[in-house]
């Protein structure tokens, strides 16, 4: 994905660009959301490693990451005779919708701010050289 924002707006992206263009989210994220939300229940990490066809340990760090994010759940489930496991599943995408729409604002306030100050901290310094220039 390029870096600047011009190259961005060039660029035809899909929806799911967006999970790497706000949290910074691998190939191998995106596969296993979508092998989340592709599935007709909850699964394990093991499950989602043989679906995205990489070892559990490469799954399990894709998972750690969407459940960083918010982008997946996580449940435990108990067995009944002691101990439990993790099934995980995604997370609403309203919500999701929601986080980065609110992200989106927070950052294009920061960016206005930064303008600003980008125009004021500028134009000092040309009043600066002006009146340096007409003395």
């Amino acid at each position: 994905m390029p870096d600047a924002m011009s190259d961005q707006l060039r660029e035809d992206m899909e929806c799911e660009g967006l999970l790497e263009c706000f949290h910074g989210l691998k190939q191998l994220d995106r596969e296993c959301y979508r092998t989340l939300v592709a599935a007709d229940g909850e699964l394990t990490v093991d499950e989602v490693a043989e679906r995205v066809d990489r070892e559990r340990s490469t799954a399990y760090r894709s998972i750690q990451r969407l459940l960083d994010t918010g982008f997946i759940e996580k449940t435990q489930v108990n067995y009944e005779q002691g101990g439990y496991y993790h099934v995980y599943s995604p997370a609403g995408p309203g919500d999701i919708a929601d986080d980065m729409q609110r992200m989106l604002n927070d950052w294009y306030a920061k960016m206005g701010q930064l303008i600003g100050e980008f125009e004021t901290k500028y134009e000092e310094r040309e009043s600066a050289s002006a009146e340096a220039a007409e003395q």
